[in-house]
C-alpha cells in the first residue's frame, strides 16, 4: 500500500478555475516578439540593400530577448499547481505534434528541390539535356564515408543517449537522466562542430551553381535546426539539475526529445539522399 507521502506526490494539483482548460492571462510578449519579428526582416532588408547594421541587431536582441522571457514565463506556469492540468498537458502534446509536421513539410521543399534537379538534371540552367548529369559536370562531393559518415554516427548515438535520459526520469534515476542529457548536448555541440569544419572544407562555394545551393540549403538548415536542439536540451539540462522534472510531468523534457529524434531522422535522409546516394567525383583532402 502506498505511503500518504508518495500519493502526495504522484496526485494532480486541482485546477485553478471550474474546468481543466487554459485560460491565457494577458502577456505583453506575443506584441512585443511581433515588432521584434519585424524588426529583424527589416535589418535583413537595410542590411542588404543599403549596408545598415544597427535594425538587424536590434531585431536579434528583441527576438532572443522576448524568447528567454516567454519561456520563463511558460516554465513558471508550468510549475504552479493546478495550471498544466492533464487536459492542457493533452494539448501542448499536439501543439508539439503540429510543431514538427510543420517542420517536416519545410524540409519536404528542401528535398524537392534537390530531387527535382537530381532527376531532371536537363533542368539545370545552362546544362545542355544530352549530356546532363547530376551532380553537374565539374562539381566535387564530400566523401561520404568521412566526416559526413562520423556526424551520422553521432547523432545515432545522441539519439540513444537522450533516450536513456528520458527512461532515467521516468524510473526516478535523476542520475542517469542529467548524464544522459549532458552526453547528448555535448553529442550536439560537437556535430555542429564538424560540421563548420566540413563546410570550411568544402570543395565546391555557395555561389557555385545550383548544387551548392540546395546542398547548403538542406544541410545548413539541418544544421539550425541542431543548435536549436541543443539549446533545447541544454535549457533541459539546467531543469533536471534544479529538479523541474518529474516522472509524471516532465513535457519540457518530452517536447525536446521529439523534436532531437526528428533532427536525427532528417540527417538520416540527407546522408542516404545527399552524401550518399547523390556523391559524384569525390574531391580530394
Amino acid at each position: 500500500m502506498a505511503s500518504s507521502s508518495d500519493m502526495t506526490a504522484t496526485a494532480e494539483a486541482a485546477p485553478l478555475h471550474k474546468h481543466p482548460y487554459h485560460l491565457v492571462d494577458p502577456s505583453p510578449w506575443p506584441i512585443v516578439a511581433s515588432f521584434s519579428a519585424g524588426a529583424l526582416v527589416l535589418g535583413i532588408i537595410l542590411l542588404a540593400h543599403y549596408n545598415i547594421h544597427w535594425m538587424l541587431y536590434a531585431g536579434i536582441v528583441g527576438v532572443l530577448a522576448t524568447a528567454f522571457m516567454w519561456w520563463r514565463d511558460i516554465v513558471r506556469e508550468s510549475r504552479t499547481p493546478g495550471m498544466h492540468t492533464p487536459v492542457v498537458r493533452i494539448g501542448l502534446r499536439y501543439g508539439m505534434m503540429l510543431f514538427i509536421a510543420s517542420e517536416v513539410m519545410f524540409f519536404v521543399a528542401f528535398f524537392w528541390a534537390y530531387f527535382h534537379f537530381a532527376l531532371y538534371p536537363e533542368h539545370v540552367s545552362g546544362s545542355v539535356a544530352a549530356t546532363a548529369v547530376w551532380p553537374p559536370k565539374g562539381v566535387l562531393t564530400f566523401d561520404p564515408f568521412g566526416l559526413p559518415f562520423l556526424n551520422t554516427m553521432i547523432l545515432l548515438l545522441s539519439g540513444c543517449t537522450v533516450t536513456w535520459a528520458h527512461h532515467g526520469l521516468l524510473h526516478g534515476d535523476r542520475k542517469a537522466m542529467i548524464g544522459g542529457l549532458a552526453l547528448t548536448v555535448a553529442l550536439g555541440m560537437f556535430f555542429t562542430t564538424l560540421q563548420a569544419v566540413e563546410y570550411a572544407e568544402a570543395p565546391f562555394a555557395f555561389t557555385g551553381g545550383v548544387y551548392p545551393s540546395v546542398f547548403f540549403l538542406a544541410t545548413g538548415f539541418h544544421g539550425f535546426h541542431v543548435i536549436i536542439g541543443t539549446i533545447f536540451l541544454a535549457v533541459c539540462l539546467v531543469r533536471a539539475i534544479k529538479g523541474h522534472f518529474t516522472p509524471q510531468r516532465h513535457f519540457g523534457f518530452e517536447a525536446a526529445a521529439w523534436y532531437w529524434h526528428f533532427v536525427d531522422v532528417v540527417w538520416l535522409f540527407l546522408f542516404i539522399c545527399i552524401y550518399f546516394l547523390g556523391a559524384g567525383d569525390i574531391a580530394e583532402h
